[in-house]
């Protein structure tokens, strides 16, 4: 992978790349698509990240199906698929991971104890190795977006990122590799995710400001489903994730629900209309 992008870079081609978990879906399309409009070559990365996974996570059963994506790839214009194994990624001696000090303290980050330093090292890597100009990123993980977009700026790497709005199927659930475990029933609870945000934004353009408020609502909504646990509904700060008191600006409502064993996640940016 490397010798190829250095003979891309060596042609003057401006490099795009996605990286990715596979097992692809619209969503993921969407990135690629995204990408193709920004660079010369398109290149994606297919890598279910071990050091992102906890103890107790789904690493083991994490959806795969690489020749599926590979052709789903190809439908979109992808040029190049780089899906290296765990152990080219991490040999056995392996021990410099990156850790940034705030942003991951919100949010997910409490639950999920060291997840965004596997995120940053592996993203950190692939930069190394892909050496992109531009990376897109979808903003349904928009701790991760916040996240990579800082590590970005604070160790200088000459990167563009991309953000793309979150993608939702027909019955609006945010696309992800993980809505295939659930079952019919909890499909149908699913959807108290972005029925909480909707009923924000209404809260919001009705005059509500205060963030308590807000989020108690939601998560009664989100309660009133069976199957739900909430593991946390925020408003914060959009660019530090940090807990705001008051919607007073563009302000993020960020949600991580379990309905049954899938933990899920999404989010909206909630607006004041003047």
């Amino acid at each position: 992978m490397q010798r190829e992008a250095a003979r891309l870079l060596q042609t003057g081609k401006a490099i795009a790349f996605v990286p990715t978990m596979g097992y692809f879906h619209e969503g993921h399309l969407a990135l690629m698509r995204e990408g193709r409009k920004h660079g010369d070559a398109l290149i994606i990365s297919i890598f279910v990240n071990p050091t992102q996974f906890g103890p107790s996570e789904d690493f083991q059963t994490y959806p795969r199906d690489p020749d599926r994506d590979a052709s789903l790839a190809e439908s979109v214009g992808v040029d190049v698929v780089f899906a290296p194994e765990a152990e080219a990624m991490y040999d056995k001696a392996y021990q410099t991971y990156v850790d940034l000090e705030m942003l991951p303290q919100y949010l997910c980050g409490p639950s999920r104890p060291g997840h965004f330093r596997g995120v940053a090292t592996v993203v950190a890597k692939l930069f190394n190795i892909v050496r992109p100009h531009v990376a897109i990123f979808g903003e349904k993980d928009y701790q991760q977006f916040v996240i990579i977009r800082r590590m970005v700026r604070d160790l200088h790497l000459d990167i563009r990122i991309i953000g793309v709005p979150i993608v939702r199927e027909p019955d609006g659930l945010a696309m992800s590799s993980r809505n295939t475990y659930l079952s019919e029933d909890e499909r149908r609870s699913a959807l108290s995710l972005l029925q909480a945000l909707q009923q924000a934004h209404k809260n919001v353009a009705q005059g509500i400001r205060d963030a308590g408020q807000l989020i108690h609502e939601a998560s009664e909504l989100i309660r009133s489903y069976p199957y739900t646990k909430i593991d946390y509904v925020a408003v914060c700060d959009p660019e530090t994730l940090e807990n705001v008191s008051r919607v007073e600006g563009p302000t993020l409502m960020a949600l991580a629900v379990w309905v049954g064993k899938t933990r899920l996640i999404d989010n909206t940016i909630l607006t004041i209309d003047y």
